[in-house]
């Protein structure tokens, strides 16, 4: 009987260390692993985050669309909703909120500006803001404006 106590308490004694065994090692990759970082979508990406790279994209968009209307109507678009249809701005994109960014337009026949900012401002959420010269301006500390550096 003593054997079989012995046999008991070896077995539950091993499945103790084994299930702490799996325990600590699948919970020590997670605690182990860096913070992720970010992974550029194409050569020379400046964004630092995908809400960034979101966030650049869709200005992109807006300025191209921009200089297609102005070249197709010889003037500039006074509303999103005037670009829908002109280059690749869809009736999706007139929404201001674009995720983790919100989106500000105003428009006039010959010039218009484009901004987005962040609902979190930080080093991964900067602001953004660009004029009718198409150069997209950036600031990780403020509403970013036409003194903010140039994204590169």
């Amino acid at each position: 009987m003593s054997i079989g106590n012995n046999v008991v308490r070896t077995l539950a004694i091993s499945a103790t260390l084994a299930l702490a065994a799996l325990t600590s090692s699948a919970a020590a990759p997670a605690a182990q692993t860096p913070a992720a970082t970010y992974q550029p979508k194409f050569k020379g990406d400046p964004a630092r985050s995908d809400s960034e790279a979101a966030a650049l994209a869709y200005m992109r968009v807006v300025i191209r669309a921009q200089r297609q209307f102005n070249k197709q109507y010889d003037h500039f678009a006074t509303s999103l909703v005037e670009l829908v249809h002109s280059g690749s701005f869809t009736k999706r994109m007139v929404n201001p909120d674009r995720g983790d960014y919100t989106v500000s337009f105003a428009g006039k026949k010959d010039s218009f500006v484009l901004s987005m900012m962040p609902k979190m401002l930080d080093a991964t959420h900067r602001s953004f803001y660009a004029e009718d010269d198409g150069k997209i301006h950036a600031d990780e500390e403020k509403p970013a404006d036409d003194k903010s550096p140039i994204v590169k």
